[in-house]
């Protein structure tokens, strides 16, 4: 609802919210300009101040529409729509302009940019006035229909266009699919062959579509304005949620074109239909009616939860900057008034409520139905016998709680006394044994045998070793190496490999969760879950870990077949056998990879990620080693980011990896290798995105992710948590090791010109009194020869010696480490 009513009779106020801020359009003569100039267009925006309780006036500006003084310019409608060339939601305006013989009608559409000025972006004629629905939608896009006739323009359009369907009680909308499909709905006038009689229309490929799919065909003729909710395609079948309003005062959900729920409303002539998105509380749909009135309806219950009168305007934007929706109801202002923001309402009926300007004529909210009290008392009916049960199991907690303490208090005092204790069941206690009794002596034996050898139980437990043959893809703590088998006479050769570590759930095989990889680990002890005594080693079944090398394939089959043992490298906690000793490095044979040449039929990974087998997880860690692999941070401070998850699986050829849903997979036939997608949304605005493949294909994605993007979101690079590798740690020491040396020459060449400077001021040549000639070139000639001693000096400075050693100590400390950090890398390489 657009129109506001204004204390200028020559103007007639428009409004819409945009960004937070209601912006107001008006016609009129601006005195501010030229005489001739009659038709121009003003426009205010304004935003609410909480301490003061008003809305208070930020920007204005004027822009001339006609210089001839019989022309007379109104305003269509205005929208904010979205600008699909600079991907930013916009202000539209569509003024017309009448000629001076009345024979044709020229509309011009305006932007109002972030810049303040209202700039054109349409401009197209027509033989009659638009009149009825007329709608502003993305591109933008301008719809309207004549004469059982739709039309429609936009920037990229040729001028005005009609689409080549008649239909009569069309209606317009958007369908949330990718970047948003444009429609018209209606009766096919005449009836087509082979078509049913409700009819859809997309703008964007042009073609016709069964309108039944979005309403049922009753529904067309009634309805006075829709809203579609979400929208997607399944198996080619367009699959919708749509909320319509009709003539006999009914709101109507529909689900993939049935009737799903009904609302009664107060009232008639709806003219709009918003929804308001209150954050944890739900949502609402605010329904406004030609007479001015306003509803609220909640989303979840479908049930009335207010209704208002004398309403001029009703927006719906997050007027507070606290990143929630609210409702703003404009009132209409029955006696002299300064301006039509006097008096207003701010609330989303969850707590939040801001008024002004109503005194005691606040429009009271409606009462609940007797329907919905009676929902509401059974909810709480339920509620209170829910919390009686659970406090009846906590008493019967304590009581059982209460009891195995007074047996453990009897037998300690038996024992002290030297009685003989007979204790009851557990079951009688209502307790359940964790272990039973013919299991207690295994228990025990294992207990003793790990208290004989504590670096036995310290070694962790292979479950499979397993490989995989890939593309070749350019590929450090916890490692793996691969050894040759030796032959005659000779040793087995180390192979070279890069190793990566992932964390695996420690329940069982089948869960399907993976963690991100890691580079270095230390094996941490789980809480027990109950245990008779303490055992001093690492229990390594609560830690599963898949430990992978990258190795390449061609030096290994020269010989055409080739069998490789795997050898695991890891750092056992000897602290907790013997305190205070260090870590001690161990080596694990795993078992051996047997590779032949005849047997290099590669076949593609993940090829049905849709079942949860060992096989398809390996596959999974396999491309996860061998993919490159960038993770970004996605900000976009001044809008939220959106449903980026659904965007990505609604792409085609995306597929979850059951095994790890929160990975999906792209493998098209086009492309060399496949691509692993993962994203994790941290707040509505922020999120992080990790991609596993080429750099091609991730900067072809991110190309095509930037035109779903709002415009204002920027894309960076996440610093990695892992440790760093060798390579990393020996660049950084290098580093340092150059900013010691210079920081330290600096400051030694910073004292020493200080010193000079102090010297300078100190010895000079003092200029004679006399004035004579000799005295004056004998005073030149001396500051001449102190400058060239002071040029020498600098170029061969003098330090100080102390300074200076401990300037050498420092820098030797720094290439100590740096040459520790490149024996490291050379020895891994």
């Amino acid at each position: 609802m657009e129109k506001l009513s204004s204390d200028d009779s020559n103007r007639k106020v428009h409004g819409l919210s945009h960004g937070g801020k209601i912006i107001l359009f008006a016609c009129k003569r601006d005195p501010a300009v030229n005489v001739s100039e009659r038709g121009g267009l003003t426009f205010r925006s304004f935003y609410f101040e909480r301490e003061g309780n008003a809305f208070l006036n930020a920007t204005e500006g004027a822009t001339a529409i006609s210089r001839k003084l019989s022309a007379h310019v109104d305003i269509v409608t205005c929208k904010c729509a979205v600008d699909v060339q600079k991907r930013v939601k916009t202000a539209f305006v569509l003024v017309t302009k009448k000629s001076e013989k009345g024979g044709s009608f020229k509309y011009s559409l305006l932007a109002l940019r972030s810049s303040h000025r209202l700039e054109p972006c349409i401009e197209f004629k027509l033989p009659y006035q638009m009149k009825g629905k007329v709608c502003i939608l993305q591109g933008p896009t301008v719809l309207w229909s004549h004469d059982n006739s739709v039309s429609y323009t936009s920037p990229l359009a040729e001028g005005v266009q009609k689409i080549p369907i008649q239909m009569s009680k069309c209606l317009f909308g958007e369908l949330p699919i990718q970047k948003g499909q444009l429609f018209a709905l209606g009766l096919s006038e005449p009836l087509l062959a082979n078509h049913s009689p409700t009819l859809g229309y997309l703008f964007e490929g042009g073609h016709a579509f069964d309108g039944s799919l979005i309403l049922p065909h009753p529904y067309i003729s009634i309805t006075q304005c829709m809203r579609v909710l979400t929208a997607d395609r399944v198996d080619d079948v367009l699959r919708c949620s749509v909320i319509a309003a009709t003539s006999s005062k009914q709101l109507v959900l529909f689900e993939n074109g049935t009737v799903k729920d009904t609302c009664e409303v107060p009232f008639g002539q709806v003219e709009d239909i918003q929804m308001v998105d209150t954050g944890r509380n739900g949502c609402l749909f605010v329904v406004s009616f030609k007479q001015g009135h306003v509803c609220a309806v909640w989303k979840e219950t479908f049930q009335i939860a207010s209704c208002w009168s004398d309403v001029d305007s009703t927006h719906v934007d997050d007027f507070l900057g606290c990143g929630t929706e609210q409702i703003l109801l404009i009132f209409r202002n029955k006696g002299i008034s300064s301006g039509p923001l006097e008096k207003f309402l701010i609330t989303d009926l969850c707590g939040i409520s801001y008024s002004c300007g109503q005194g005691s004529e606040v429009p009271k909210a409606s009462p609940p139905p007797q329907e919905n009290s009676l929902l509401t008392l059974q909810a709480l009916e339920s509620r209170l016998q829910s919390g009686l049960i659970v406090l009846q199991e906590l008493e019967r907690e304590v009581r059982v709680k209460d009891r195995v303490l007074q047996q453990s208090i009897q037998v300690l005092t038996d024992v002290l006394s030297g009685r003989e204790t007979v204790l009851s069941q557990p079951e009688q206690e209502g307790l359940v044994a964790l272990w039973d009794s013919d299991e207690e002596s295994n228990d025990e034996t294992l207990d003793d045998k790990s208290h004989e050898s504590p670096a036995l139980s310290s070694r962790p437990k292979i479950d499979k070793l397993w490989h995989r043959i890939t593309e070749e893809q350019p590929a450090s703590g916890v490692s793996l190496s691969l050894l040759t088998e030796p032959g005659q006479n000779s040793t087995p050769a180390v192979i070279q490999t890069r190793s990566q570590v992932f964390w695996l759930p420690a329940c069982g095989p089948s869960t399907p969760t993976l963690s991100s990889p890691s580079s270095g680990f230390t094996f941490s002890e789980p809480a027990a879950k109950r245990s008779r005594q303490h055992i001093a080693s690492d229990d390594f079944s609560g830690c599963r870990l898949a430990v992978t090398a990258v190795t390449k394939l061609a030096p290994l089959l020269t010989s055409g077949c080739v069998k490789c043992h795997a050898m695991l490298h890891y750092v056992e906690k000897a602290e907790a056998v013997f305190p205070g000793s260090s870590p001690t490095t161990a080596v694990l044979h795993c078992g051996e990879v047997s590779l032949d040449i005849h047997d290099l039929c590669q076949k593609p990974l993940l090829q049905n990620p849709q079942i949860k087998t060992d096989e398809v997880r390996e596959d999974l860690l396999s491309l996860l080693t061998v993919l490159d692999n960038w993770v970004l941070r996605i900000d976009s401070p001044d809008y939220s980011l959106g449903d980026i998850d659904g965007w990505i699986k609604r792409r085609e050829g995306f597929k979850k990896i059951n095994v790890s849903p929160e990975y999906l997979l792209l493998d098209s036939p086009g492309s060399s290798a496949p691509m692993l997608l993962r994203w994790h949304q941290i707040n509505p605005f922020q999120g992080d995105l990790s991609i596993h493949s080429s750099q091609l294909q991730m900067l072809q994605f991110l190309d095509s992710m930037l035109s779903y993007l709002p415009d204002s979101c920027f894309l960076q690079p996440v610093k990695r948590a892992r440790s760093q590798s060798t390579a990393q740690k020996l660049a950084s020491a290098l580093e340092k090791e150059v900013l010691s040396l210079r920081e330290g020459l600096s400051s030694l060449l910073c004292v020493k010109d200080e010193e000079e400077r102090n010297k300078g001021h100190t010895e000079h040549c003092e200029i004679p009194d006399s004035g004579s000639a000799e005295d004056l070139i004998r005073c030149c000639r001396e500051v001449w020869q102190q400058n060239v001693e002071k040029s020498r000096l600098r170029l061969n400075p003098v330090v100080d010696a102390g300074r200076y050693r401990e300037m050498i100590q420092s820098i030797s400390q720094v290439k100590m480490e740096s040459d520790l950090a490149a024996l490291r890398q050379l020895y891994q390489s």
